[in-house]
Formats: C-alpha cells, sequence, structure tokens
C-alpha cells in the first residue's frame, strides 16, 4: 500500500513531459532520452537513497521527517536542520492535499478516452469519489485494508503487461536504459528545456518519502522486497513501454499516453482498476496525514487536535476530524478550480522536491553524527543526490506561477502554524513558571503543621517535574491554598513529557515522595513518559500506579478529583507590533485546540476542577 502513489504515476509523469508542462517534442530521441531520465531518477532516489539508504535512519524501527526531527533533536546545536524538517513537514501536508486529486483525477479521465459521453463528467465524478472516501475515514481502514493489496497487486501486473507489450514489438526501447540518453537529451534540450522536463519527470518519484514515513507499519524489510521484487520492475518496464510507443507509434489519444497502450476493448476495465489503485494511493496519503499530525501533536508543533482511535488493537489507525475536513476541502478545491490532471501537475512537485531535499539534507547529518561516517563520504552520498533533487527544485519553480506556489503557501502556512505554537506553549510555560509560589519544602511544612484536610484524593496537573525539595510549587497550588487555607490529605502532582522517540521502552513513570504519613497523608509528584508514537493515556497509568500502591489513591477513578489550570494569557505591555500578532494567531490555535486534559484522556470518568490563571507572557 505505500507504492500506491509512486505506482499510480505512470497514468500521468511521461504524458506531462510531452503533453503537458514539459512541452518536449515526442520525437524518437526525445522518447528516449526523457524515459532514461525517469528509469534514472526511480533509481537514484528511490531505489539507492530511500530503499537502500533512508530506511536504516529508523528511531526506534519508525521512519517519517518526524523521526529524523527525533534523531537529530538530540543535537540542539542543529537548530537550522530542525526548523527545516518542520518546514518539510508542512510541505509534506501539501502532498496529502494534491495527491488524492491529481491522481484520482487522472485515472477518471480515462473514461473521456473510452467514450466521449464522458468528456466532460472527470470533474463532477472525481468530486464524488473524493466525497465518498473522505466521508468513510471515520469507519477506519481494517475492512477496506484487506482488499488494498491484491488489488494493487492487480495494477502492477497490469502495467507490467502492459508495458512488456509494447517492448516485445519495439525491443529497441530498451536503450532508454542506459544514462547517457538522458544526457544527450539535456545536451540537445539546453538549460531551460532540461528544467521543463525535469519539472515533468519528478513526478514519477512523487510518493517516495510514503516508503519511509510508513516504515513503522510494515517495517523495512518487506519494503525493500517489495520494491526489489515487484514495484520497480513493474514500474520500469511500463515507462519502457511508454517509450515504445512514443518512439514507434505517437497516436496519443488527447494526450493521455498510459491509456494510449490499453487495447480498446479492455479500457472501461483499466479505468475501473486505475481509478481503484488511485483511491488505494489516496488512502495512504490521507493516514500518513492523520499520522503525521498526530506525531506533531506529541512533538509539541501543533495544537491539540481531536484524535479518534479507529480500532482498539492498532494503536496507528487514528482518525482526525480537523485533519480529514481540512484535506477534503483542499482536494476539492483544487479538482474544481485546475479542472484536469494537466493543469493540476503544475502544482504538483514542488512539494514533494522540497522535502526530498529537506530528507537528503538531513540524512548528511545523520550519516555524519550518527552513523560515523567520513565527511568524504557523506558528501559524496548525499551531496550528489542532493544536487539531483536541488535540479528537481529547481525545475519546479518555473511552475510557481501556474500552481507551484500551492504547496508552498500551504508548506508555509503550516511551518508557521508549528512554530507559533511552539513558541506560544514555551512563552507560557515561562510565563506561569516564573509566578511566585511556595517551595516543596514550604508545602510539606504546611501538611505535617495542618490539623484539617480536604480528605478527598487530588491529582494537580503541573507543566515541570517537581523533584526537589527546593522546586516552587506550581501557580495552582498556590491558588488553591490563597483560597481555602487548607490542603487535600493526599496530594499528588502529575507531569507529562513527551519524548523526542515513537516509543518508551523503559520506566514509563518516575515517582518522587515529598511525605508519606498516616496521619497527614502524602505528597507525591510523578512524572509520566510517552513517545511521540504512543497514546498519551494519562488515566490508565495512573490506575496502574494505584492498583500497585505506588501513588495514595483509591482504585476507582470515580473517587479522584483532578485540578487543572486554564491559562488567561495576557500580552506583554511592552510587546510590539509583531509579537502581538503572532499572540493572536496562538490564541486562535488554542480555540482550535483541545484542553491538555481531554487530550490526556482526563474527564470521562475523572471528577475535573478547572481554576482560570492570569498569564502575561512577553
Amino acid at each position: 500500500m505505500v507504492f500506491g502513489d509512486i505506482g499510480t504515476s505512470p497514468l500521468y509523469a511521461v504524458g506531462e513531459i510531452f503533453f503537458g508542462h514539459g512541452g518536449v517534442s515526442p520525437t524518437p530521441e526525445n522518447a528516449r532520452g526523457c524515459v532514461s531520465l525517469v528509469i534514472w531518477a526511480l533509481t537514484i532516489v528511490v531505489s539507492i537513497k530511500y530503499v537502500s539508504l533512508v530506511l536504516h535512519a529508523d528511531n526506534d524501527g519508525e521512519g517519517g521527517v518526524f523521526a529524523l526531527y527525533g534523531l537529530l533533536h538530540r543535537h540542539r546545536k542543529i537548530n537550522a536542520a530542525l526548523f527545516m524538517l518542520a518546514l518539510a513537514a508542512g510541505l509534506l501536508f501539501a502532498e496529502g492535499v494534491l495527491t488524492p486529486a491529481i491522481s484520482v483525477l487522472s485515472a477518471v479521465e480515462g473514461l473521456g478516452v473510452a467514450t466521449p459521453l464522458f468528456d466532460h463528467a472527470s470533474v463532477p465524478i472525481t468530486v464524488a469519489l473524493l466525497t465518498v472516501l473522505f466521508a468513510i475515514q471515520h469507519r477506519g481502514t481494517t475492512r477496506i485494508g484487506r482488499v488494498f493489496g491484491p488489488i494493487l497487486i492487480c495494477w502492477f501486473l497490469a502495467i507490467t503487461t502492459l508495458g512488456g507489450r509494447e517492448l516485445v514489438r519495439h525491443p529497441d526501447a530498451l536503450s532508454a536504459l542506459n544514462p547517457l540518453a538522458g544526457f544527450r537529451f539535456i545536451g540537445r534540450a539546453g538549460v531551460f528545456g532540461s528544467l521543463l522536463a525535469l519539472g515533468s519527470v519528478m513526478l514519477a518519484v512523487t510518493g517516495c518519502e510514503a516508503l519511509y514515513a510508513d516504515m513503522g507499519h510494515f517495517g523495512a524489510s518487506p519494503i525493500r522486497r517489495s520494491w526489489f521484487f515487484l514495484v520497480y520492475p513493474a514500474l520500469v518496464l511500463n515507462y519502457l513501454g511508454q517509450g515504445a510507443f512514443l518512439m514507434h507509434e505517437g497516436n496519443v489519444v488527447d494526450g493521455k499516453l498510459f491509456y494510449s497502450l490499453v487495447p480498446r476493448d479492455l479500457l472501461l476495465p483499466m479505468v475501473m482498476l486505475a481509478t481503484l489503485a488511485t483511491v488505494i494511493a489516496s488512502q495512504a496519503l490521507i493516514s500518513g496525514a492523520y499520522s503525521l499530525a498526530s506525531q506533531a501533536i506529541a512533538l509539541g508543533l501543533f495544537p491539540r487536535l481531536r484524535t479518534v482511535h479507529t480500532h482498539h488493537e492498532h494503536a496507528g489507525q487514528i482518525y482526525l476530524p480537523f485533519v480529514n475536513w481540512a484535506l477534503y476541502a483542499g482536494c476539492i478545491a483544487l479538482v474544481i478550480t485546475f479542472g484536469s490532471s494537466t493543469a493540476l501537475a503544475s502544482a504538483y512537485g514542488l512539494s514533494v522536491s522540497g522535502v526530498m531535499l529537506s530528507t537528503s539534507i538531513a540524512m548528511t547529518i545523520v550519516s555524519r553524527i550518527i552513523w560515523k561516517w567520513s565527511r568524504l563520504a557523506s558528501g559524496l552520498t548525499f551531496g550528489l543526490i542532493a544536487v539531483i533533487e536541488g535540479a528537481f527544485l529547481a525545475s519546479n519553480s518555473l511552475k510557481f506561477i501556474d500552481g507551484g506556489y500551492i504547496p508552498l503557501c500551504v508548506g508555509l502556512v503550516l511551518f508557521t502554524v508549528m512554530m507559533t505554537w511552539r513558541w506560544g506553549r514555551k512563552a507560557t510555560f515561562a510565563a506561569y513558571s516564573a509566578k511566585h509560589t511556595m517551595k516543596m519544602s514550604e508545602l510539606v511544612t504546611h501538611k505535617r503543621h495542618a490539623r484539617t484536610f480536604l480528605e478527598r484524593n487530588a491529582l494537580l496537573m503541573v507543566p515541570k517535574p517537581l523533584r526537589s525539595p527546593d522546586d516552587n510549587t506550581p501557580a495552582l497550588l498556590q491558588l488553591l491554598w490563597d483560597r481555602y487555607a487548607m490542603l487535600p490529605r493526599n496530594l499528588i502532582f502529575v507531569e507529562v513529557v513527551h519524548r523526542k522517540v515513537p516509543y518508551v521502552h523503559d520506566e514509563r513513570y518516575q515517582v518522587t515522595v515529598f511525605q508519606r504519613d498516616h496521619d497527614k497523608g502524602s505528597v507525591i509528584s510523578v512524572t509520566l513518559s510517552f513517545g511521540f508514537m504512543e497514546e498519551p493515556n494519562v488515566e490508565r497509568v495512573l490506575e496502574e500506579l494505584a492498583s500497585h500502591h505506588q501513588i495514595v489513591l483509591p482504585s476507582d477513578p470515580h473517587r479522584w478529583i483532578v485540578h487543572v489550570s486554564i491559562e488567561n494569557i495576557l500580552p506583554g505591555r511592552h510587546m510590539n507590533f509583531l509579537g502581538r500578532l503572532r499572540m493572536k494567531l496562538f490564541l486562535l490555535l488554542r480555540h482550535v485546540s483541545q484542553p491538555a486534559h481531554y487530550y490526556y484522556g482526563l474527564g470521562d470518568v475523572i471528577q475535573l476542577s478547572a481554576e482560570v490563571v492570569p498569564v502575561r507572557v512577553r
């Protein structure tokens, strides 16, 4: 399933070189040269870079942009790389909008080749298919996932047959396997012509980032085996077949090169198979967007959006309503605005090339710092690949006015959201922590001298760990003390830490006991740790701690009360215009975001007491 996007690229990639934005004349020599560029782009970028090298850069078995973010986060001196990966994540969201639109639209356009009755029906049919696809996302993918694999196997066998059929008729097209054919085309086309062609060649490798991002779901070895034994040969044969058709026949119907290879009697079945394959490719990108958003939330880069777990056994199967309908709105807007896959191809590629280049730069750092490669080895390997991807990025920049601005704008908006949310959380934490409160040692002294207590077991959510008697208590406790002049008999401070690792394998929690007395009760601090691929269910871990008597809590959560603070954020008195603008954006994101206690699974069973605490952010 991870190959759905890259596997459906034959529907439009080579066709765009000759009959779309590339504008290359479909002569035999040009066909040979451009198909050579496509095949070697697949070989270098996908086979060598991603499948053979990048899949080794796993973060506890997980891959993707945020896995790299977690690997590099340990080396805080590499701030530029971290910001670059955050921008790459924004561009991946843009790809999640573009891929369903162009993939499904390019497949449905085959109906117009099959019969003139559907000449103007591509857009409404695509809109209907995408509407159904996004509407069923809340049901999860467990049931339909069982048929995804067989359908895609049928797809790859079909495109292998189509390409092989043309090669048997015109075996001289195998000369496109020679990389010199691609270099000769570049020499003939010149700099500008080559860049135009490379912008369309780039479409053949879209979706390669999914191989890395989905490594945690399927494993690196199955992805490698599937690529080298099925997907890669199928794509190469089909692209060679398209080249053979152009070199010897050339009667392309309506610029749809892929469908020109299909026998007339098999057009409708092939359109149906292509549509199913592109829907699966779209499903993979949509699910990937959910996973990407979930990881960004856990890493503190994105507002806490409502997350629905669609399968009780598989934590990775999630559904985020806000992300789902935002993607849907973007897809439908693109389909209606551009109206054809050829027009939409102008908007495609810039985001993909940006993400690929970012990955190569990050991998240069990973290979040097983590793998301990020499500078020469890192530079020759990922540096040379980065040069190729830089050429792809430059070529796609030529399509900026025609639609390339769309993924860039989406990526920049999401990058701004992530950086604003990250800044706002840090600024709020700093302002909250700066409030004058008693120390933990004073709290214990108050407890020891107290004669009356609030008998309810109280848990206070706190923003930082409390492990020393000299640590300041949270402002929330000071507020409760000032109001009631009494303390709960059993007081537990709970802090949640999101580590920059996918999963926590060592101690999930750390318990610090400040006081434990039969008559005076207890003061205990608990730090709970979660990885960015885990569901942070605080209630479940606290129940486990209570059942093992590590904290003084009754096992029935109905008898707990959790105190949480809601910050009333105020701008600093001397904040400038840009600072106030950033503050307004952060406050808007807070309205979208779930409160932390709901995100952590509190409030359904446990009673909550929320206190408003004024916080002035500088």
